[in-house]
């Protein structure tokens, strides 16, 4: 449980060395741009996280931003948060790893929220989101990046508002502060419309951004969040679609390389022949974990699909790169839970299958056409990494070097990480098929009685799924829609 306080102003000379100095730095660069609010408003958790709390997060701090008239900037609340980074340094939420790299996760996250007229005081919601995210990043030890998407699927300040999902991008005012502890940057949370996530997913989430702040009502050049902006960019105007997005999509594909999803696979291609046989991997309740060497190579591909190049590369399956130039207590986007291999790297074999069967969530096979038209057709990769397990799957274009799937063997597997490379004759192919997820408003799947199955953790008994989880099955280059 959180409380309200206003906070207990500059630190006397005497009681510096009491003070910590994780916290000291940040709050220096708060005064830094708030010389006038000594004692802001401060969001804190009663119970800190490190005596067992539920909230990660000690403080968030809520200053009065006049704005900037000369950039066309509103008056707005501005949130900061303590705790995401190192405050203490003594090990008692994160490890202390030097001065020289990151403290903590190396990032707090802010917001710019639009100050209605008549309004004294900042709302108090955004520090909850804020706790929630903060909850997601302790939880999974995944850090967030500028130019992410977060899919939220409600109204930010749980109202009626279109505003349900968030990109981050760098806080325009603050800089990066070096604390005795490392680096701390400073993640802004720019909340968006569903049209505008999806234009960020199909495209990428900077060049969504950059629309953003061209357009004042939508965020302008300081990216402020308005809760009761009714209309999307594309509403605003409705040459960005055609002339920015689309173009963008077609000339530049999708930088979105990868997705936390719900999503299995199996091989179909013959049972196993025993429980340690690899193949049983997706089919048992429980898969196997990927081996550090394959969770480094995923991390890999994802990152460098964040990047726009002319050669699309997944590491070689022999790679040697263990990741040592990072914390191992910290994991980037879509890594695996553990990194230690229950079954050794070297003894998994890569294996050719004939027929493998795909199982998805909506959310998640809704961008199938993202991953076809914005990433393969564009000589990328694409990846699911299941946040059920450390099942993964990867599709690749005949253009992307090192992948262990080949025109070949189109279908191979090491562990539970399953490829599939696709020419792009038939990514056209599918392309059609697929056009229903686009169109449809809902796609209902019917379960004869008294079938049971389970379709990424979802039980049906002869009921209707609503939405409907997608299936998809491959066979010897061949595929078919099962829905």
């Amino acid at each position: 449980m959180d409380e309200v306080r206003p906070t207990s102003g500059p630190v006397a000379p005497g009681l510096a060395s009491l003070f910590p100095p994780g916290l000291q730095a940040i709050y220096g660069e708060c005064r830094r741009l708030y010389p006038d609010q000594a004692n802001p408003l401060q969001v804190t958790a009663i119970v800190k996280y490190w005596l067992g709390g539920p909230d990660p997060l000690d403080y968030i701090s809520m200053y009065r931003n006049m704005g900037c008239a000369v950039q066309d900037v509103q008056e707005h609340w501005h949130y900061i948060s303590f705790g995401l980074s190192d405050l203490y340094g003594d090990n008692r939420v994160h490890e202390f790893t030097g001065q020289e790299g990151s403290s903590g996760f190396g990032f707090e996250l802010t917001f710019r929220l639009k100050r209605e007229v008549g309004e004294t005081a900042p709302p108090t919601w955004p520090a909850e989101l804020m706790q929630g995210l903060a909850r997601y990043v302790f939880q999974s030890e995944n850090t967030f990046c500028s130019g992410d998407h977060i899919s939220w699927h409600s109204p930010l300040d749980n109202s009626e508002s279109r505003i349900q999902h968030m990109l981050l991008t760098e806080d325009p005012q603050m800089t990066p502060v070096h604390t005795p502890f490392g680096l701390v940057n400073f993640l802004q949370i720019v909340g968006v419309c569903t049209e505008e996530l999806q234009a960020a997913q199909q495209w990428n989430g900077q060049g969504m951004l950059e629309l953003l702040r061209g357009v004042h009502v939508a965020g302008g050049p300081w990216l402020i969040t308005d809760m009761r902006r009714g209309e999307t960019i594309f509403d605003i105007d409705p040459h960005l679609q055609p002339e920015r997005v689309d173009q963008g999509i077609e000339t530049e594909g999708s930088n979105l390389s990868g997705v936390s999803a719900k999503c299995v696979w199996d091989d179909l291609s013959r049972p196993p022949e025993d429980e340690e046989d690899s193949r049983s991997i997706c089919i048992g309740s429980q898969p196997r974990r990927l081996s550090e060497k394959d969770t480094e190579q995923i991390r890999e591909a994802l990152r460098k699909g964040l990047e726009f190049n002319t050669k699309a590369t997944l590491p070689p399956i022999n790679s040697q790169r263990q990741g040592h130039d990072r914390p191992q207590s910290r994991k980037d986007s879509l890594e695996s839970e553990s990194s230690a291999a229950i079954v050794p790297h070297e003894l998994v074999r890569t294996r050719q299958l004939e027929s493998v069967h795909l199982k998805f969530n909506q959310e998640s096979g809704t961008l199938l056409p993202l991953c076809l038209r914005g990433r393969l057709l564009h000589g990328r990769h694409f990846t699911y990494k299941s946040i059920n397990g450390d099942t993964a799957i990867t599709f690749v274009s005949t253009g992307v070097e090192g992948a262990f799937a080949t025109e070949e063997h189109p279908y191979a597997a090491h562990g539970p990480w399953l490829q599939i490379l696709l020419t792009e004759e038939f990514v056209e192919q599918m392309l059609g098929d697929l056009s229903e997820l686009n169109t449809r408003e809902e796609i209902i799947l019917q379960v004869k009685k008294p079938d049971v199955e389970v379709l990424a953790g979802v039980v049906t008994h002869g009921l209707r799924l609503r939405p409907v989880d997608v299936l998809t099955n491959f066979r010897k280059r061949r595929w078919r829609r099962l829905w």
